[in-house]
């Protein structure tokens, strides 16, 4: 932009699924829209993703997007639960169909964002510079984009290679990662998390041998993924509209729905029969379409976690590998469950070690490993799937500043505090796509970013028709909304873990443990959005 502000009516920060559809809406309203995107290409999560057995937990057909029939009707899923590659190939395709990369500045990270009082535009100044002001200012930048590193002494200091899963070197010539070549190799892992399962089942294949630093043990459940056939890919397309208007029902926005009995109610039998029986389905049946009380009442809870203890000790050969490899902290579904495939039998391969941190804690990262005790572990490669700042972290990576010259950061130093986990009070025409508090954090996320897309559209399209200027919530709103999201939290189990739902990660110390997420379900959340909505946006004050 050569040091000239350019001014656009809404400007996007990101350019994955949210910010993608964001981009198109807009369009709808005859806006002029810069979109800037830290990376070199559209798809977020899954262009930053790319590390060895990165895939989907939704099944794919209910995850891509479903605004286009045409899109739908074109696209061909090959496997029930996309691999990354080809999930960022069909995010490139819908950018190429719909002519997206127009209004896309790439490589263009965002350095800051200040709300202009006399004016009422957002300035967005990048980090090399340029400038830009727009009238609306949407964040686009997902709950899960701000990579953590542990705070280990030494981790400069190793000479063989080292990665964080979520910048994970690119395929020069596909859609995935680079083969950093695990043959031959000694690699090790820290974390165990979702994507620390995933790399590992993919490492243990092929490394001479593979180090598994685990932090805390995750329960985790089969995937079940397979290939599409052709006659299943037709099924799936003369489907859509009941694979949809299921997810609409779910509370987490997926194809599966909760049994509407009670695990305490039913007898011993018919309650193994179910936890079996979903529990060789592919997806989230076990963790989210199980009985309705296994996810708030402990007793519940506890029947199911016993059996997945059972199961995990049936399935690792080792009884003292198998007790590391269960929680004790927390309850199955606790925490977001990790899908795996044949994870647990990784441990019965002989070029497979278990190394419990909770035993014997790293005490720093050598030039040839990992010291651990009085013990060296050498690595010709070390990958950190050490998780993420969620949710609040990618805010916090940006200069935010709102009426007052207030920063978000200062906003939000004790916890989020928003309206419906769209707006917060003192930052007008900001709008928080999939932000803390909003629904679309704990669900299949497009299916909630369609819906946070759509309704931010039309408030948008009504301030258009009303020549209205700016919009933020009333302080009675805000407060109202926040604590209704720490109230419905506390009546779920999610609450009694430390998660990053709850904003916890041992990356980073002295944070303050709040909920970050909506756990009231996607049918409640669009209940509430559609009525704020119907009753002209109650809870909004427009200037």
């Amino acid at each position: 932009m050569s040091g000239n502000t350019q001014e656009f009516d809404a400007i996007i920060i990101g350019a994955g699924i949210a910010g993608m559809y964001q981009l198109l809406r807009f369009r709808d309203l005859g806006f002029s829209v810069r979109v800037f995107e830290e990376g070199s290409g559209v798809g977020g999560t899954w262009y930053w993703n790319r590390y060895p057995g990165a895939r989907f937990d939704s099944e794919s057909y209910s995850y891509g997007y479903s605004f286009s029939e045409e899109l739908l009707q074109e696209w061909d899923w090959t496997e029930h639960f996309s691999p990354q590659p080809e999930t960022l190939r069909y995010l490139n395709h819908v950018a190429d169909k719909f002519d997206l990369r127009k209004d896309i500045q790439f490589n263009s990270r965002v350095k800051s964002a200040i709300y202009d009082e006399a004016t009422q535009r957002w300035n967005v100044t990048l980090e090399n510079g340029d400038s830009a002001s727009g009238r609306f200012l949407i964040t686009a930048i997902g709950p899960l984009s701000a990579p953590t590193l542990p705070n280990i002494e030494g981790r400069d200091s190793f000479e063989g290679q080292s990665f964080h899963t979520a910048r994970w070197p690119q395929d020069p010539n596909g859609f995935g990662g680079k083969d950093v070549g695990f043959a031959g190799k000694r690699v090790g892992v820290i974390g165990t998390g979702a994507t620390g399962v995933q790399v590992i089942q993919e490492v243990a294949k092929t490394a001479a041998h593979l180090t598994v630093f685990q932090r805390t043990p995750n329960f985790c459940a089969p995937l079940k993924n397979s290939p599409i056939d052709p006659a299943t890919q037709k099924e799936i397309k003369a489907s859509y509209p009941e694979i949809f208007a299921k997810c609409q029902q779910s509370g987490g926005a997926f194809i599966h729905l909760p049994d509407p009995r009670s695990a305490l109610e039913v007898s011993e039998e018919e309650r193994e029969a179910l936890f079996e029986r979903l529990y060789n389905e592919p997806g989230f049946g076990i963790w989210i379409g199980n009985f309705r009380d296994t996810l708030i009442d402990a007793n519940a809870n506890a029947l199911l976690t016993e059996f997945i203890k059972k199961k995990i000790r049936q399935r690792v050969k080792d009884p003292e590998t198998a007790e590391k490899l269960i929680p004790t902290n927390h309850g199955f579904g606790m925490r977001r469950v990790p899908l795996e495939t044949n994870y647990y039998e990784v441990y019965n391969q002989d070029n497979v070690e278990l190394v419990s941190l909770l035993e014997t804690p790293i005490t720093r990262i050598t030039p040839k490993g990992v010291q651990v005790g009085d013990r060296e572990v050498e690595l010709d490669i070390l990958i950190y799937a050490t998780g993420f700042d969620a949710v609040t972290g990618a805010f916090s990576r940006i200069d935010i500043r709102g009426e007052g010259g207030k920063t978000l950061q200062e906003k939000w130093a004790d916890g989020p505090h928003t309206y419906l986990g769209i707006q917060t009070v003192g930052f007008p025409n900001m709008f928080t796509l999939v932000g803390p508090h909003n629904g679309a954090t704990f669900c299949n996320i497009p299916r909630c970013i369609e819906q946070n897309v759509d309704w931010v559209t039309k408030l948008i399209n009504y301030m258009e028709e009303k020549h209205l200027a700016k919009v933020e919530p009333t302080e009675q709103a805000e407060e109202e909304w926040t604590d209704h999201v720490n109230e419905v939290g506390a009546m779920t189990l999610f609450s009694q873990v430390d998660s990053w739902f709850m904003g916890i990660n041992q990356n980073i110390p002295n944070r303050k443990r709040t909920m970050l997420l909506y756990a009231g379900g996607n049918p409640a959340y669009r209940e509430k959005c559609e009525a704020v909505e119907a009753n002209n946006y109650e809870g909004f004050e427009f200037a």
